[in-house]
């Protein structure tokens, strides 16, 4: 039994971690990749034409969730990282469905998961990751953009920052921009929200019993639920979630299932949840969270038919 320190700093050997223990341990993960995100926004917002961003990705038709999913698929950030960014796009006229495209192929993946989820379970499985987040990055684009209307928030939330700065401005007048977007302007956007978000996901974390859960009923069609709700409340980046889904095969869940927890679990986070339903309203996050339950679940059940 867990006392009432265990609960908030550590716990026994085999025990779920205290929540501050879990907090650190977020934060520590995920800390890197929210700077660079958030710095990486304050680059985009500063330097990244407007034409560009509705060029590339505000017109109509597969191109631009092409390119977000394409982009998303192979920076090396996780889904925390990568929300700073979807904002950034969003605000310079980024449509719906490249936006969610970003937000799903993104986390989803990136070269250096590729790599570890070749290294931990082996080259089909990295490959099969890899297709099966480029075709959910696609399908949530295409989906988003056809289901929903242009939000008001798309074209209302640009800031006139290139219209009210006229003629050329020093490296370090650009440098302040770049900061005071990524470090004020950004946090006062989203940085509740993604607070929330680490701090709900340590909860979870420090209070998850899945011991032996997995061995004793997941082996079977059940496994594909529990990786899926899994996913969904255990937040694990693209990363360093192949050494967790390959414990809990060597544990009995069926790879099938491991591959629903591999899909599921980055692409899904409370910051995300929380920034989307705050960005585009309810009904685009629950059509977000249902596309990556279906998917997650459909490319689970085809890899159990196909490579099992």
């Amino acid at each position: 039994m867990i006392g009432f320190g265990g609960v908030f700093f550590s716990a026994g050997h085999g025990e779920s971690p205290g929540f501050i223990a879990a907090l650190m341990h977020y934060l520590l993960e995920v800390g890197p990749a929210l700077i660079i995100g958030f710095l990486l926004s304050g680059v985009i917002n500063e330097f990244v034409p407007e034409k560009w961003v509705e060029r590339h990705l505000g017109g109509g038709g597969i191109k631009p969730i092409l390119w977000a999913t394409l982009i998303g698929s192979i920076l090396p950030i996780c889904c925390w990282g990568s929300l700073p960014l979807a904002v950034s796009f969003q605000k310079k006229g980024a449509r719906i469905g490249p936006v969610l495209a970003f937000l799903t192929a993104t986390p989803g993946t990136s070269v250096s998961a590729v790599l570890v989820t070749w290294v931990v379970l082996g080259f089909k499985f990295a490959i099969f990751i890899f297709v099966a987040v480029v075709i959910m990055g696609l399908a949530m684009g295409m989906l988003g953009d056809l289901l929903f209307v242009e939000h008001e928030s798309n074209r209302n939330g640009h800031s006139c920052h290139c219209c009210v700065v006229q003629g050329k401005r020093s490296f370090i007048q650009r440098l302040r921009a770049v900061l005071k977007f990524a470090f004020v302007d950004l946090i006062k956007d989203i940085g509740l929200e993604t607070v929330a978000g680490l701090v709900i996901a340590a909860v979870v974390a420090s209070f998850d019993p899945v011991g032996k859960l997995v061995s004793l009923y997941l082996g079977d069609y059940r496994g594909y639920i529990f990786a899926l709700i899994f996913g969904i409340l255990m937040y694990v980046c693209a990363t360093s979630s192949p050494p967790m889904v390959d414990a809990f095969i060597m544990r009995g869940l069926t790879p099938g299932a491991g591959i629903t927890m591999l899909l599921a679990g980055p692409i899904t986070s409370y910051g995300t949840i929380f920034v989307i339903r705050k960005k585009f309203g309810f009904s685009v996050l629950l059509f977000f969270l249902s596309m990556v339950a279906l998917l997650s679940l459909g490319f689970g059940l085809v890899f159990k038919f196909v490579f099992q």
